[in-house]
């Protein structure tokens, strides 16, 4: 890797009453996230599902394209879409939501992608398992990571690379991990990895590496730009950290009624409403949600309808509420059956990851 020092500067935290800078919008303006409204899609159609591209999209031929699979194997592959085609075929509905979501929610505020709470979206991702072809190519026993290289290449934080990811051996030989090159039953769009891309279920999204071209086994722990120093949760620049995996639990709010251009609050008549939105968790299925309508102050159960796309899919709940005239704020939280559970005050950290603190939806019912 060579490092590019004029390209870009080091990662920062916003000053205190700083506005969303313009590289901030630059990015938000090719990176968006999923319209809340189509929470009420139980597969979220792929020009709704969010995006986070970290470097320009590749221009990949199908035809052409080919995976490798290298390093500490006893066979070697080189394989092309038709023959991963021909692999046996698997569908998986799973929840892929950016470790960045909430980043812009934090105070001081990390500057980067300044997501809100929108960086989600549940597809069904069609392709073949991982593991028996790392089984086929002969893994080594003491492999220690398996590194996947997407063919976008960029410079971040003054290191110029491919987008690479590593995966544990262990979670890289778990039977739901998929080469995918379907998308919802139609071959990946661009902006979605085509022809070919990762799907880690239950890891954040930068796991789930896109246009992947390459599979390096390693007998050593991979010290790549996006293992080692990006995506880590570290209170300062200083602090090594520990890395971002597995998706933390977070329930949202299908906003009710109808919006203010400007300010997206939510106008509602008043009377009975079904409050509803979907909840999902990478540890463990989820166990409950509560749901408020007064801003935190009092919590009531919401009916679950269980995990009907699979324990990597989100779940939908609802909540019957009658609103009165005023102004209300809605939010909803999430508990897994490992016993996590989304925090009422965010726990801060450098890079703005993992940040499942409870959503806030301001409504106001007209008294007329």
């Amino acid at each position: 890797m060579t490092t590019v020092d004029d390209a870009s500067g080091p990662s920062r935290v916003a000053e205190p009453g700083e506005g969303v800078t313009a590289e901030e919008l630059q990015l938000a303006a090719r990176n968006h996230g999923i319209p809340l409204e189509a929470l009420r899609y139980d597969v979220t159609p792929a020009g709704l599902h969010y995006l986070l591209i970290h470097y320009d999209i590749p221009d990949l031929d199908p035809d052409t394209h080919a995976l490798t699979v290298t390093g500490a194997v006893d066979r070697p592959l080189t394989l092309g879409l038709a023959a991963l085609r021909e692999r046996p075929r698997v569908t998986r509905r799973v929840t892929l939501e950016c470790a960045g979501n909430g980043r812009a929610l934090l105070h001081p505020r990390p500057v980067s992608q300044p997501w809100l709470v929108e960086a989600v979206g549940n597809a069904e991702w069609t392709g073949t398992p991982l593991a028996p072809l790392l089984r086929e190519a002969g893994i080594a026993a003491d492999a220690v990571d398996v590194v996947f290289t997407g063919a976008d290449h960029g410079v971040e934080r003054g290191v110029e690379q491919d987008y690479q990811r590593a995966l544990p051996a262990a979670d890289a030989l778990r039977e739901e991990v998929l080469l995918a090159y379907e998308m919802n039953g139609t071959p990946l769009l661009p902006q979605h990895g085509a022809p070919l891309r990762l799907i880690v279920p239950g890891w954040y999204g930068m796991a789930h590496v896109k246009w992947l071209r390459a599979i390096d086994v390693r007998t050593e722990a991979f010290d790549g730009y996006q293992n080692a120093v990006a995506y880590r949760l570290r209170e300062d620049a200083d602090d090594p950290g520990v890395p971002v995996t597995r998706i933390e639990p977070r329930a949202l709010v299908r906003p009710p009624g109808f919006p203010d251009f400007m300010s997206r609050t939510r106008v509602l008549r008043a009377g009975p409403c079904t409050l509803d939105g979907r909840a999902w968790s990478g540890h463990a299925p989820v166990a409950s949600v509560e749901v408020t309508t007064d801003g935190g102050v009092s919590w009531r159960p919401a009916t679950l309808d269980g995990q009907v796309g699979g324990e990597f899919a989100w779940c939908r709940w609802r909540y019957e509420w009658t609103a009165t005239p005023g102004r209300h704020v809605l939010g909803a939280r999430a508990t897994d059956a490992s016993g996590r559970s989304q925090p009422v005050e965010q726990r801060w950290n450098r890079g703005g990851f993992a940040n499942n603190l409870v959503q806030r939806v301001e409504v106001v019912v007209p008294s007329d």
